[in-house]
């Protein structure tokens, strides 16, 4: 058992430094935009769904929405785990195994996400199979998400983050996460999220075993 002591996590809001009103209005817009979204895809399906009507449903003008999500694709895959997970990974003592790090704030994001919103991640997931569109877009976006693993790889390892070998590492965690997501949807949201991503975590540490 781990028993080294970690700065409090930051997926608890109540422990992370207050928002200015600025960003906390920025977060509300976007938190708005996204659930018209999900909302309208659920009534009348993704394809079906215009910006004008998003835009409306979340009582923003077109042009905000745009602002905010450059395109349609982007209000699915985007969300603000990305810098929460990347501080948490920042948070945990520095000489905690890379691989027990990595589980744990994985473990964590999951819980904080379906505890948040179960159908919404559902939703989610099920877009990316059945939207090609979505797919691709977030298969763009893993480039950004892998250059802030490489710089929080870096910081844990001592290792140069354009390293090829940090930066074939930090691309594999993410195409292998977003692997899971596909595969979880693919079978129905069947099997149970937090144990798929910890047999991918197996993969990662461990390759292809018996």
């Amino acid at each position: 058992m781990n028993t080294m002591t970690a700065t409090p996590s930051p997926f608890s809001p109540a422990e992370r430094p207050q928002l200015g009103l600025r960003e906390r209005k920025k977060i509300k817009t976007r938190e708005a935009i996204r659930t018209a979204t999900y909302a309208l895809v659920k009534e009348q399906g993704y394809d079906a769904t215009t910006i004008e009507q998003i835009a409306e449903r979340a009582e923003v003008s077109p042009s905000t929405v745009f602002r905010y999500f450059p395109t349609k694709e982007d209000i699915v895959i985007t969300d603000e785990f990305d810098p929460i997970i990347m501080e948490e990974l920042r948070a945990r003592p520095a000489d905690e195994p890379w691989m027990v790090t990595l589980r744990y704030v994985m473990q964590r994001a999951i819980k904080y996400g379906l505890k948040e919103d179960e159908e919404t991640s559902r939703l989610r997931t099920h877009l990316m199979v059945q939207v090609p569109a979505v797919r691709s877009r977030m298969m763009e976006s893993m480039s950004v998400t892998g250059t802030m693993l490489c710089e929080a790889i870096a910081t844990r390892t001592g290792r140069d983050p354009e390293s090829l070998e940090v930066r074939v590492y930090a691309m594999s965690l993410v195409g292998g996460l977003m692997e899971t997501s596909l595969y979880w949807a693919e079978n129905g949201h069947r099997e149970d999220f937090a144990e798929l991503v910890d047999r991918t975590m197996d993969v990662l540490e461990h390759g292809l075993t018996d």
